[in-house]
């Protein structure tokens, strides 16, 4: 059996205040010829459909399209979750009256986790969907106070799904959820919390007795201690956290004995987000950003010392999607910035604080030059009538 397993599309995400539908919609026509190319037997969204509760019109079009060609148009079987970005009553809407058309949306979670069986040529395999759920509703489901937080929710709705799932046929879960290996999982300043003062954290060898995990929440693309355990990413880049990162569709092949293997299939965006660095006149200088999109979504750090005026006007009439404009912090090489005007600060004038103080903050040194500028100033401010 061919699954294509994606997850966290956020559809009708907001990006430093830009709306990403049309960037999204362009890697959904994308997915969609891969859909005809590739021909899947099954397609997970691991849920985050949506980026938001009530999503804008614009967004809920968008998804009705996709899905509408997908199911209708190539009969492609759907299985997909609400993450924690989604209002669970709304993504589970009408789903019983889906699923006879092959769209299998799962909103609320259930004490009872019914697989969905599909069949291929070696037999049945069942898909386990777990929505995400809080603990506290999860606890309330099952009348079970030893549900503290997702570790303990998600122990107990797995030891469950393993009790009853059938000792025959293949069995693949689906989750949104936090899963941690051995190793420590990368995550992404997009990725909202799953929660406030508790442990969102959940161990990955709960998951360890399925085929294959089909993960949602983290935004890289990523195994969890096993191969058959994996975060398939997000959409697209949601922030700048995420600059550096591959962005894939993940296809798994699935044989007879359960056995899987991965294939990772690369999507392009119709605008990147990256990061560039320099001075100012080198960023806007054609050499430096010729045969690169200057269309991309863009945050600069800029490496310039002393005042610029209207940097990100001048940038924006080269890099019209710039989003963020940053200053590099330059450290003393001496050690620890200072805080304070060192000894005897009291018996020092001001034009002896003011530079150490221009000292601390810039990383230069207070030439004569500057001393003289400064002097000059106050000079000027004292002629005045001004208190220094």
């Amino acid at each position: 059996m061919k699954i294509l397993h994606t997850g966290d599309w956020h559809i009708g995400k907001l990006v430093h205040g830009i709306h990403m539908t049309e960037d999204q919609k362009y890697l959904l026509d994308q997915l969609m010829d891969l859909i005809i190319q590739e021909k899947p037997d099954v397609m997970i969204v691991a849920g985050d459909i949506y980026d938001r509760s009530i999503p804008p019109v614009e967004a809920v079009e968008v998804l009705d399209s996709f899905l509408s060609e997908a199911v209708l148009t190539h009969k492609l079987k759907i299985i997909a979750i609400a993450g924690n970005h989604d209002s669970s009553n709304r993504v589970g809407f009408a789903s019983r009256l889906l699923m006879d058309q092959g769209l299998h949306i799962h909103g609320n979670i259930r004490k009872v986790i019914v697989p969905i069986v599909i069949e291929d040529e070696n037999g049945p395999v069942y898909f386990y969907p777990i929505p995400y759920g809080e603990p506290a509703i999860i606890r309330e489901i099952y009348d079970d106070e030893s549900i503290k937080d997702h570790e303990t929710a998600m122990k107990r709705i797995i030891s469950d799904i393993q009790a009853n799932k059938p000792a025959n046929g293949r069995h693949i879960c689906i989750a949104h959820g936090f899963v941690m290996g051995a190793m420590e999982a990368e995550t992404s300043e997009s990725e909202r919390p799953l929660s406030i003062g508790g442990s969102e954290y959940v161990d990955v060898r709960y998951f360890e007795g399925f085929d294959y995990v089909a993960l949602g929440h983290l935004h890289k693309p990523q195994k969890v201690k096993h191969e058959h355990i994996r975060y398939a990413g997000s959409l697209l880049k949601y922030s700048f956290s995420e600059a550096n990162q591959k962005k894939s569709m993940t296809m798994v092949d699935m044989d007879g004995s359960g056995s899987v293997t991965i294939k990772q299939i690369s999507l392009n965006p119709l605008k990147d987000m990256r990061i560039i660095k320099g001075k100012l006149e080198n960023l806007m200088d054609p050499k430096i950003y010729a045969g690169t999109n200057t269309k991309d979504y863009i945050m600069a750090i800029l490496t310039d010392r002393g005042e610029i005026m209207d940097a990100i006007g001048k940038l924006r009439s080269i890099y019209p999607n710039i989003l963020k404009i940053e200053r590099e912090v330059f450290e003393r090489e001496a050690g620890m910035m200072q805080t304070s005007a060192g000894h005897a600060f009291a018996k020092k004038s001001i034009l002896e604080l003011f530079g150490e103080f221009y000292e601390n903050v810039s990383a230069e040194a207070f030439t004569d030059e500057k001393r003289d500028v400064i002097a000059g100033v106050m000079n000027a401010l004292e002629q005045e009538g001004r208190a220094l």
